[in-house]
Order: C-alpha cells, then structure tokens, then sequence
C-alpha cells in the first residue's frame, strides 16, 4: 500500500530530523512536529531525538494493525522513507542495552564484551524487511551512533558555544553532516578522512581525537556474539615531540631484530598496533622533521607502511588524526612543514576553543569543569569541595583571568587549592622584571609617590593581569589604577 499524504510528511519530518546532526539546535523542528516534546535539558540529555519516539510509535501501531510492519508491505515510493523509521525505532528500543553495552566494555577493557540482545534486535530487523547482511550492518552502526553520542557528550563537557561548536564538528567528522550520505557511501570508507586539531596546548585536545577514534564503526561478529573489536583499542595516542629524532621512525612503523645497533628484538610501531577499526592520534605534527612527514605523507596515501630493517609492506586501515598547537597561518608559513603534508592532513579541521574563550561565553562552565576535576581527583562527587575550589579562584583571580595553561593549568589548580587553600595564577611574563624595578627604586630612595604606585600598580597587573583584581587589591578605583597602569615612565 502507499503511505496516505500525512503519514509521509509525518515520517519525512522524522527522517531530516534523525539524520541531522544532534548538536545542532533540533528543537525547536522536534517540537513542531511533536508539540508537547519535553523542553528541558534534562529530558532529552539522553538522546535529543528520544521525544520523537512516542508519537512516531503511536502512527506505526496503527499501520501495524492495517498489517503494515515491514519496508516490504509499502509502495516503492515509500519503501526507503519507512526503512529510515523502521530503523529509527527500533534503535530506540535498543538504546538501554548499547549503554549498558558501554558501560561494561568500559570496564572490560580490551577484550570485546558479549552483546547479548543482539540475536533478537536482528531477528527485529528481518521482521522489518532488511536482510541478515544489512541488518548486521545496521546493527554496528546503531552501536556507533551510541557510542558517539556518548563520548562526544558526556566525555566533553561545557554549556559554551565553543564547546556547542566543537561537539558538532566532531559528530560531522564522523558521521558528516546528513548521516544518510554515511551510511549509503563511507560507513566503509572513513580511513581516507584525515583529520587536523588546532589549539593551545592544555586545551584537550586528545581528549576530542578520542571522542572520534573511539566512535568508528566496529562490525558485528555473530560467531563470536560480540563486536570485532574493543572501542577501548581503537585509539592510539602519541605526543611526537617526546621521541628524540632517532627513534620516532621506529616508534611510528616498528623495526625489526637486528634494524640497527641495540635491536634486539622485533617491536611493533604505532602503525602496526592500531585496530584496523580505530584512529592514530599524532600529537604535535608541527614539530617533526621533513624526512618524517614525508613517510608519514607516504602512509596515508598509499595505506601501506614497512618497520625500520624490513622490507615487508604492512597495511595501515586506521585514521589519522593530528594535531598542532600552531595556526594554520603559521604551519603554512613555516619552511620547515610542507604543503602537500599539511593539505593531506586536512580532510576536516577542529579548533578545540580555549578555556578563557568558554569562559567569556559562559562563566559558569568553570563550576562545571571544577566538579568534573574534583569527581576526578576524590573519586565521588564532593559539591562542598567544588564550592570551595570555586570560591578560592574566584576570589584569587580576576574574572578574566587569561589561564594560559587552559583546562590543563585548571586541573593544576584544583590541586593546589586543595593543598594550600590558594591558587594566585601563572606570572605573566615581565612580571618579575616589574618587580625587580620596584624593588631597587624602593632601595635606592629613587622613585617618587606618584612612580612608586605606577610600578606597584604595574607589578600587579603583570602578575595578574586585570585592571579589576589590581583595584581590589590596593583599594582604588578601576579608572584610576588603569592610568596609573597606563601612565608613561619618567
């Protein structure tokens, strides 16, 4: 039978909107269609399209009941848009058990745990229509979806803008935009998809390259009963700039007994220990050699790698993710990073924002982040101690205090506060030079009234660096420390 005219804009509806991505601001197209979907932010934090499900569930009883079930018992016109909503429930039937999926091979670890409702939400696939070969697929694209979802959401946490926008760049980098378009023509094809993060050291950005390279697409094995593999294996993370020149060949690509001196044995590179289903993250790719890049260069085009003192040719499956705390602007400047490196990197590229950035936005982020570092730190949640930690900076540090360190400097922080009630900041630089000029004027007799307090004034200011911190501090108007700051020497 054909679909009657509402039930197709109806289920048309459904489909732009599960194939969008979730991070994208969906709402309000969720409520049009579902006028009394649940508004707050706690009742769709599992999954923002969950609101959909009743009403959707409600318009396929009613065709059930006209014994319409399955993609095979509509038109042609309508088999590919009911599949989608055939799909779409039953993944939200599942969706408690992929969580509890997770959650257990979080704790596993890398031997792949059993999904054990697997043989009947295939055996719900069949009943939709879809063959066992495609239902096996669908099945480790559901598995995908859920885990995405939870750690680009849950592992990065932040209500900012700059966060909003960078958990939609990382669903795009692996779903893309529509997720249809991934799941008729790359679900198998991402490895050619590399990836560039750019930000300020301390800002998370292995953190976010986890988030992608923990979210492939792991096939189902129904021998087995359990996934091909552990997501907890599919990413590999290595910081290039700790490895002296000699050896980051045979760090990345391995070597081979007898390679060079000190080869005693074979060692498996990077390269080689990656799941075939995961990402490589390459930390500071701005800091290796040409000779390097170039190899590097080599595997991602051609997939194939050999270990230092071999000339066995190993394929790489993975992705590749790396990441600069450089600009853009400057790796292209740079005579010592080549072009045609630097574009093949750059299929996607993810600014990770800087924590004084996320504050501007939203200052209350800093409660959020501090509690994530106290349940960290204390192994539970401790709100007295987050009330406590927040106090201390709040009342130490200016309110736009820069953190150059970012969240890794706020990590620092907490542990500080924890030890010694107080945390006053990184110096800036100059500021011990302010200090050094105030001190001797103050030996020398030197330096009059109005020059004494302008050093003083601008010895703060290095070390704190806010006109507002500065005024509280010595007890004077922001206006007036500003141009003492600001006033000229002599």
């Amino acid at each position: 039978m054909e679909l009657n005219a509402e039930d197709r804009q109806f289920f048309a509806a459904v489909v732009a909107i599960i194939f969008s991505n979730p991070f994208d601001d969906a709402r309000a197209d969720i409520r049009a269609l579902v006028p009394d979907a649940p508004r707050s932010a706690a009742a769709i934090s599992k999954h923002p399209f969950g609101a959909i499900v009743p009403a959707l569930e409600e318009r396929l009883d009613k065709l059930a009941a006209a014994g319409v079930v399955s993609g095979k018992d509509v038109s042609a016109r309508d088999r590919e848009l009911f599949g989608y909503v055939l799909l779409f429930r039953v993944y939200h039937h599942y969706a408690d058990q992929f969580d509890a999926l997770i959650a257990e091979q979080l704790a596993r670890g890398d031997e792949p745990a059993a999904a054990t409702f697997a043989d009947a939400l295939l055996a719900e696939l069949r009943a939709c229509g879809f063959n066992s070969d495609d239902a096996c697929r669908y099945l480790a694209l559901f598995y995908q979806l859920r885990r995405a979802y939870y750690f680009i959401a849950d592992s990065l946490l932040g209500d900012s803008p700059a966060m909003g926008r960078l958990r939609h760049a990382l669903w795009n980098n692996v779903f893309t935009s529509d997720t249809r378009i991934y799941e008729k023509h790359l679900w198998n094809r991402m490895e050619d998809f590399s990836t560039l993060m750019l930000g300020e050291t301390g800002t998370g950005k292995t953190l976010a390259a986890a988030a992608i390279g923990r979210s492939g697409l792991i096939p189902y094995d129904q021998k087995r009963g359990c996934f091909a593999a552990s997501f907890t294996s599919t990413f590999v993370a290595a910081n290039l700039s700790q490895y002296p020149e000699s050896i980051i060949e045979s760090e990345l690509f391995g070597h081979r007994k007898g390679a060079f001196t000190g080869a005693i044995d074979h060692h498996q590179g990077l390269f080689e220990r990656l799941s075939n289903y995961g990402a490589l993250f390459l930390d500071e790719i701005g800091e290796v050699s040409v000779p390097i890049q170039i190899k590097l260069l080599t595997v991602i085009q051609e997939r194939r790698f050999s270990p230092v003192g071999s000339h066995e040719q190993l394929r790489f499956d993975g992705r590749v993710i790396a990441a600069t705390n450089r600009s853009m602007a400057q790796l292209r400047e740079s005579s010592a990073f080549r072009d045609d490196f630097l574009y093949r990197l750059c299929s996607d590229v993810i600014e990770v924002p800087p924590l004084r950035r996320r504050l501007q936005e939203h200052p209350p982020e800093l409660e959020t982040l501090v509690a994530l570092l106290i349940t960290r730190t204390t192994g539970s949640d401790a709100p007295g101690l987050t009330d406590m930690v927040v106090s201390s900076l709040r009342d130490t540090l200016a309110d736009d205090y820069p953190w150059p360190g970012n969240v890794r400097e706020l990590e620092q922080a907490v542990r500080r506060i924890l030890l010694n009630g107080r945390y006053e900041g990184v110096i800036a630089a100059g500021a011990d030079d302010e200090d050094e000029l105030l001190a001797a004027s103050l030996r020398d007799g030197s330096v009059t009234a109005t020059e004494l307090l302008s050093r003083y004034c601008r010895a703060l200011y290095a070390r704190w660096g806010s006109y507002e911190q500065v005024a509280r501090h010595i007890e004077l108007d922001r206006r007036t420390v500003k141009k003492y700051i600001q006033r000229v020497p002599g």
